[in-house]
């Protein structure tokens, strides 16, 4: 029983953690600290304006309409296990996420692939909201799975080769989440792989097509 306890908490921390509206901020994050140290130095404030932008954009403003509509006894949490209650949350996520996506590309000027990232992460949203109509897809695995799409991506712009150890760093987590979120019976082992490959493929099929078509 202790055991089982134990697990539940490490499995609710691991959805917790990961959620996916602060996967865009961790990664801007992590592209900032390896654009800064690998290719060329970044203004400072232009780091500020990128992460802070993301937070506000990705996680603040869809959390906020999540949070009303929590206190209006619409939704129970903010991991909303209800499909039916997650549409409109959604769409607050979607808008919030297209604004990131100007600011990146018009404002920012960002390279070019962070632009393809964050169009195709709009993009994923837009479809996990179409498809949650009908299935129940996971949003925590298209997250994780754009985050690995977004680190392709930037190792192609670059022309770098992820390590071994990130990778590796990565699948661990990523299967992890995985596991909590079948623990947790929030979803089925179809839901988090197809999530996975939705944002895997939203995040760094267009920019290789682009990359490729050059």
């Amino acid at each position: 029983m202790k055991g089982e306890k134990i697990l539940h908490s490490i499995a609710n921390a691991m959805s917790i953690i990961l959620y996916p509206l602060f996967v865009p901020t961790y990664g801007m994050a992590l592209f900032c600290h390896a654009y800064h140290t690998q290719v060329n130095p970044l203004h400072p404030v232009w780091i500020v304006i990128a992460v802070t932008g993301t937070f506000l954009l990705t996680c603040l403003i869809p959390l906020s309409a999540i949070w009303i509509r929590i206190k209006r006894g619409v939704i129970q949490d903010i991991q909303i296990e209800n499909p039916e209650q997650r549409t409109i949350p959604y769409l607050y996520t979607a808008l919030g996420f297209g604004f990131w996506a100007y600011l990146m590309i018009a404002i920012l000027h960002a390279p070019l692939y962070i632009g393809f990232i964050s169009l195709g992460a709009t993009g994923a949203i837009g479809l996990i909201t179409l498809i949650n109509r009908w299935w129940k897809i996971s949003a925590h695995l298209t997250g994780m799975g754009g985050l690995l799409g977004g680190l392709f991506a930037y190792c192609l712009g670059i022309g770098a080769i992820p390590t071994i150890g990130t990778l590796c760093l990565w699948l661990g987590v990523t299967l992890a989440l995985m596991y909590s979120r079948i623990y947790l019976k929030a979803h089925t082992a179809s839901q988090v792989s197809a999530g996975w490959l939705l944002g895997l493929i939203c995040t760094f099929l267009p920019y290789c097509i682009y990359w490729y078509a050059q």
